[in-house]
């Protein structure tokens, strides 16, 4: 890795980790895209350094919002064992299938995510 890309690499970091101390999200959402269009890796490459990198952003957060009193334990662990066999079977699929499904679909992700947040802020608003 090159000094340049070291850089950007940080500057990443601190853009995931003020998006996710904000939101509760960063990986997949800043991660993914800024991996894959500015570094260059494949749609695999940045969805396993994504969760990579998550972990610690994540016990940070989690950490924080547990002193406020904000997290749902039970959601939070049964979420979590669930989500250990289904994310096994997902890195399967995502080695088994093209780049290009990886890419479109995290595409459709996206947009449908946006789609139900705004739907939701305008039903609320």
């Amino acid at each position: 890795m090159t000094p340049v890309e070291a850089l950007e690499v940080a500057a990443l970091g601190v853009g995931a980790g003020v998006v996710a101390g904000v939101f509760g999200v960063g990986g997949g959402i800043i991660f993914e895209p800024t991996l894959t269009l500015i570094l260059g890796l494949t749609q695999l490459e940045a969805e396993a350094t994504s969760l990579l990198a998550i972990i610690p952003v994540a016990i940070l957060g989690s950490w924080r919002q547990t002193r406020t009193g904000e997290v749902r334990w039970r959601a939070a662990i049964i979420m979590g064992l669930a989500s250990v066999l289904t994310a096994l079977i997902g890195a399967l699929v995502a080695d088994a299938v093209s780049e290009d499904v990886l890419r479109i679909g995290f595409a459709i992700l996206l947009v449908a995510t946006a789609a139900n947040m705004t739907l939701r802020a305008r039903r609320a608003g």
